[in-house]
């Protein structure tokens, strides 16, 4: 009878310390900062912003130059001129002003919209390939490490960029 007691102590200690085991999640994380520099499709995507983001500066600074020498021209003629030739220029170079801001404002909306419109689909596909690579694994949770104290468990940023081919 002790035994038969002491056998069916055991069992339930082995049986609590089972389901324990099985509700505990199984976690991995992965780097996706390394993954996002290291994909080529983000390098391109980069390169086309930077090209992009050239184009702006260069016209940005063609303006630019426009407005220091209408400055510098008006300010030398300004007194051999008259006064309403003088207001006319005044408010010619405000509007070149507000002209050069809208086009710095727009550049900039351009600019972040055409980063949205070439990261968004490559962020999808790296969530996708983290979420195929973590379920093939038995994973319930994936991590970003830059979002992690600490990182000691297993690291899936290999197997992702594997199934992300490269």
């Amino acid at each position: 009878m002790k035994r038969l007691k002491s056998l069916l102590i055991a069992t339930v200690l082995f049986l609590g310390t089972c389901h324990t085991i099985n509700a505990q999640a199984k976690t991995a994380h992965v780097d996706v900062n390394e993954l996002i520099s290291k994909m080529p499709a983000m390098l391109d995507a980069q390169k086309q912003l930077e090209k992009l983001s050239a184009t702006y500066d260069a016209e940005y600074k063609t303006m630019a130059e426009e407005y220091q020498n209408k400055i510098k021209k008006y300010d030398q003629e300004a007194s051999t001129v008259t006064d309403a030739v003088n207001q006319t220029r005044q408010t010619e170079v405000q509007d070149l002003v507000k002209r050069i801001q809208d086009y710095r404002d727009n550049a900039q909306k351009e600019l972040q919209k055409k980063e949205s419109d070439l990261v968004k689909p490559l962020m999808d596909k790296i969530k996708a390939s983290i979420a195929k690579v973590g379920k093939a694994k038995g994973y319930q949770y994936v991590l970003n490490v830059a979002d992690l104290l600490l990182a000691d468990g297993p690291d899936l940023t290999a197997d992702v960029k594997k199934d992300l081919g490269f």
